[in-house]
């Protein structure tokens, strides 16, 4: 082989080796699983309140914020799962900052049941948000701690995929 066609070979060794080592970018990967978990999971939680499985409002992260009259409305529902979005996105930062290095899903479940508990037991009813634990119904909790755990487990198993699966970091092997 002369040189000129070794010369020529080495830079698309060089393209091959930089694509198979795929880094992912932490924040805009964040925002992007904050953004579909938030609208998959807002979404779930409006047709839960629909089929009345629970009897907190969509909107309820919203409440401190607007009328309640306005968030009964279907734009207050609307509302309610943008602001859905909007917490999951921060959910996901927070995740990958203080948990990003634990693998598989118990940390996302643990995730999700922390922020079920400063929700619903701590900031919610305090701030108005929504009615106390005792008085919204089995229903609406075991609802809202099962949503609120698979919520969780969506973002925390999803970066833990992401970020903690060597496998993937693996060299492509070439025929």
């Amino acid at each position: 082989m002369s040189a000129s066609a070794a010369s020529r070979e080495a830079p698309s060794a060089s393209r091959r080796s930089r694509r198979s080592r795929r880094v992912t970018n932490p924040w805009s990967y964040c925002a992007s699983l904050g953004f579909w978990a938030g609208l998959f999971w807002g979404t779930i939680r409006w047709l839960l309140y629909t089929f009345k499985f629970t009897s907190v409002l969509p909107a309820f992260l919203a409440d401190p914020f607007f009328r309640r009259s306005f968030l009964v409305t279907g734009w207050g529902h609307g509302t309610g799962i943008a602001a859905f979005i909007v917490f999951s996105i921060v959910a996901a930062y927070l995740y990958k900052l203080l948990l990003g290095r634990f693998r598989g899903p118990w940390a996302g479940f643990f995730y999700g049941l922390l922020w079920w508990t400063l929700l619903f037991l701590a900031f919610g009813p305090l701030l108005g948000m929504m009615e106390p634990v005792t008085r919204i119904g089995w229903n609406s909790i075991f609802t809202e701690i099962s949503l609120f755990i698979v919520w969780g487990m969506f973002i925390g198993y999803s970066i833990a995929f992401e970020f903690n699966d060597e496998a993937s970091r693996e060299p492509r092997k070439e025929p």
